[in-house]
């Protein structure tokens, strides 16, 4: 049917009322409405409908309609037409049957659909005529694309025996589209139709069937849209296999002693990542008869034999409570020996310091006695191996060497039964026995209440013991520890983070009289408003308890924390497993990474890899990645950085730049390498680091000039700038060189400290009592920079001597005793003398 040009307009609007009016309910499929009359076949049909689409962020969609026979097109979204001027129109004619074609365009706005977000979901439909009517599209749904933060349920670690069935649940966070969901076990995405052993439920949980030691993994779940990829917190998941006796040996031959044995071993299996070790004992003795034991049993010298031993028994019977009495006479008359100037100043070099006031001359001044030869007493310290039954060890059979050839020495009896007593039920206790004795990251030694210190050499992990902290007459051997990370079990909640490393210090239970101080590095930037910090301690069951709240201590509390830049100072009258574990109160918490550059010392192929470390600013996580370096022949090509971390929830990225293209290439296939934001933040993973491959094109190929990035998403970053030769450059190799702090591990009695024991209590004696000019301890704590912790002094009994415990762990080795001088003659003490040690004296 022909339509005369002049009616068009008018066909067209009568059409357009009628679908208005016409259309009915709303459709989702293409539907046609033809004009009384007209051809059926020229209605239009679609080429292109709209199809469902997410807006990603703030960027439009675009919709597209195609149809023909076609004279115009128009899109209706939500029951409202769009205007005219926001349509694209493309009019064509098809080639092979001459009707008009139409392709028509819009665009969507994130706006135009949050309009009626929430009150319906936002749809748009195309609406094509010709002259025999019209014909609606399908519809098509916008949708506003998102992926929220949070897992409605995270993994949660779990410790399984071997065999057991595992599952680790997984609720992905909200989102549109709905997210999909994946497993990594380690970092390596877990592929079900791998392993047989694995899969995951319709539900996203990870299923294994039966565990196996090589499941003993971090395992993280990963939930991805288009619009962006959440990982949950990493589940430690442990495997644990429990100890088994193996078989018992066959009975050994029938002994002198008329017994024999036989053995087993806790191999059976052998327990593994901490499974039970094997009940009962691994040697079984007993009696045994044979032709020798009958006859020598018969003979008369055996009875000669018993009678002697009954009569050496009696002999000690009745020598017995003399012993006694000796021992508790020796032991009144200790003190008074100890006080002898002679005992308290052996063991440390004299000092003379220069007074800052005129009129104190002699102002902690100790005058050399050159007749006098000083010893070191250290006791038993040096690492070694346990025997099969614990023995009580002093050098040279006493608790202090010889002090020389002056007139004052100590009398000490041999250790006495109590004392043996003591560390024979201290060897037998299961936590003491576990330590590992002789390594690099334990140091031990005996004490007593002259007190001493213990050191864990290039971690900056000490203990002081101050004097009188051991009851007097009491001996203890106390261990200090540093932990792997991956060895102790230390639950993180929520954001929390690893801010020190584990220490240990024991033996746990033993009396203190006065606390200890255990120094630790830290990781955190101090900032109250930024941070809540909590002291951890590991009880006897092994859970982990808050002992301590930062900022919240009470005076009269069992533990105290004074915290520095670097370094925290936990004052104890417990012993035990401590970390500091802070949760950051804001986004401007920050932890401190150091960042180091490794390469290798020797290449021997075209390869050559970069590694850069990201590891705590701590002392022994630097020791730890210098040893493994050593191990793997690196040396350092780079000064380290500090990068400071922020819970940002942003990832780590490292990228490398510059290579020199004919000279390397990089092997590396993306822009950068991230790692994650949780396993730097969590802080229980050591060793973390990424490595560039590069690859010389010519093996005489030897200088290296490329740059490496380390940022954090919207925070801090890094660049490194490397320009060295790989085969003769070492000039950053002494950086990293470990030196020894103070000497020896472990140091017992006056050597431990700087401030001579004599001079140390004639300051507690004047400074202790209050004085109402001011000149007592809390003008020297306001001195010392102290002020802030008088309510803890003040709560001791002695305020003055907790004063000098943490100046001298602050300041050991490296002190300045003139600094404290200066500080103690600024008191405006009236006796001068009372901070003299004269020639006699010492």
């Amino acid at each position: 049917m022909a339509v005369r040009p002049g009616l068009w307009p008018a066909l067209l609007g009568i059409v357009l009322t009628a679908w208005l009016h016409g259309s009915g309910a709303q459709q989702s499929a293409t539907v046609a409405n033809p004009v009384p009359g007209t051809n059926p076949d020229l209605l239009p049909h679609f080429l292109v409908e709209p199809e469902d689409v997410y807006i990603v962020k703030n960027k439009p969609v675009l919709l597209v309609c195609k149809a023909m026979p076609a004279t115009q097109i128009f899109f209706k979204c939500n029951g409202e037409w769009v205007r005219q001027v926001d349509h694209v129109i493309e009019r064509s004619t098809d080639d092979s049957s001459g009707l008009p074609a139409m392709e028509v365009r819009i665009n969507v706005s994130r706006q135009q659909v949050e309009k009626v977000f929430g009150l319906e979901e936002y749809w748009c439909q195309c609406v094509a005529w010709s002259s025999s009517g019209t014909t609606k599209s399908q519809k098509a749904y916008i949708r506003i694309a998102y992926l929220r933060k949070n897992f409605e349920q995270e993994p949660l670690a779990k410790e399984v025996s071997l065999e057991q069935g595992i599952v680790l649940p997984c609720r992905p966070p909200e989102g549109i589209p709905p997210a999909e969901v994946e497993w990594l076990r380690n970092e390596d995405l877990v592929d079900p139709s791998l392993d047989p052993n694995v899969y995951i439920t319709r539900e996203h949980s990870l299923v294994v069937r039966q565990a196996r030691l090589a499941d003993t993994a971090n395992y993280t779940c990963v939930a991805k849209n288009i619009v962006a990829r959440r990982r949950s917190a990493s589940a430690a998941v442990i495997v644990y296999v429990d100890g088994s006796w193996s078989p018992w040996s066959k009975w050994s031959a029938c002994g002198l002693d008329c017994t024999h044995w036989r053995s087993r071993e806790c191999s059976d299996p052998a327990p593994r990542n901490g499974g039970e070790e094997c009940r009962g004992t691994d040697l079984d003795t007993r009696n045994c008869t044979s032709d020798l034991c009958v006859h020598t049993a018969s003979g008369p010298e055996d009875v000669a034999l018993y009678v002697g031993l009954i009569a050496v028994a009696v002999c000690l019977l009745l020598l017995l409570p003399v012993l006694i009495l000796v021992y508790c006479r020796k032991k009144e008359g200790l003190d008074s020996d100890v006080a002898d100037s002679s005992i308290l100043t052996s063991g440390f070099q004299p000092v003379s310091i220069k007074p800052s006031k005129a009129d104190n001359p002699h102002l902690l001044t100790i005058q050399p006695d050159l007749s006098t030869t000083t010893t070191t007493c250290q006791g038993s310290l040096c690492p070694r191996q346990d025997g099969p039954s614990p023995k009580f060890q002093l050098a040279n059979g006493h608790l202090l060497s010889p002090l020389g050839g002056g007139r004052h020495t100590l009398h000490h009896s041999s250790p006495t039964s109590e004392a043996e007593d003591f560390v024979s039920r201290l060897s037998t206790q299961n936590y003491f026995r576990s330590l590992p004795r002789g390594t690099s990251n334990m140091t031990y030694g005996t004490f007593n209440f002259l007190g001493g210190r213990l050191m864990i050499p290039n971690t900056g992990i000490s203990l002081l013991i101050p004097p009188d902290a051991i009851p007097r007459g009491k001996i203890y051997e106390i261990y200090l520890t540093l932990h792997k990370p991956e060895d102790v079990r230390l639950p993180l909640a929520g954001c929390q983070t690893l801010l020190s490393p584990i220490v240990s210090c024991g033996p746990p239970g033993v009396l203190l009289t006065r606390p200890v101080i255990l120094v630790m590095d830290h990781c955190g930037e101090p900032c109250p408003e930024s941070w809540s910090l909590r002291l951890k301690k590991q009880s006897c069951e092994g859970s982990w308890e808050d002992v301590l709240h930062l900022g919240e201590e009470a005076p009269s509390h069992l533990y105290y924390c004074q915290l520095e830049a670097g370094a925290c100072y936990v004052f104890t009258e417990q012993l035990g497993r401590f970390a500091l574990v802070g949760e950051a109160l804001s986004v401007t918490a920050t932890k401190r990474l150091k960042l180091l550059l490794f390469a290798p010392m020797a290449c021997t192929s075209l390869e050559y890899n970069i590694r850069v470390y990201c590891l705590h600013d701590t002392h022994d996580a630097l020791k730890e990645v210098v040893q493994l370096e050593k191990q793997l022949g690196g040396q350092l090509i780079q000064e380290p950085r500090v990068l400071h971390f922020k819970d940002s929830y942003h990832n780590l990225r490292l990228s490398i730049h510059d290579v020199p293209s004919s000279l390397w290439k990089s092997k590396l296939l993306v822009s950068y390498q991230e790692i994650p934001f949780y396993h730097i933040w969590n802080g229980t993973q050591q060793y973390l680091h990424c490595t560039f491959t590069l690859e010389r094109v010519s093996p005489s190929t030897s200088d290296l000039a490329c740059k490496v990035w380390v940022w954090q998403v919207e925070g801090d970053g890094q660049s490194f700038s490397i320009n060295f030769n790989i085969t003769k450059d070492t000039r950053f190799a002494e950086l990293l060189a470990l030196e020894s702090e103070g000497g020896v591990p472990a140091l017992v009695g006056p050597s431990a400290f700087k401030i001579p024991f004599l001079i140390r209590q004639k300051i507690i004696t004047s400074l202790d009592p209050p004085c109402s000019r001011g000149a007592d301890w809390r003008t020297l704590a306001q001195k010392l920079h102290l002020d802030s912790h008088l309510s803890f002094f003040a709560s001791k009994p002695s305020p003055t001597a907790m004063i000098l415990n943490l100046w001298e762990a602050r300041h050991f080795p490296n002190g300045n005793l003139s600094q404290l001088a200066a500080a103690v003659a600024g008191l405006g003490q009236p006796d001068a003398g009372l901070f003299t040690v004269s020639e006699a004296e010492c």
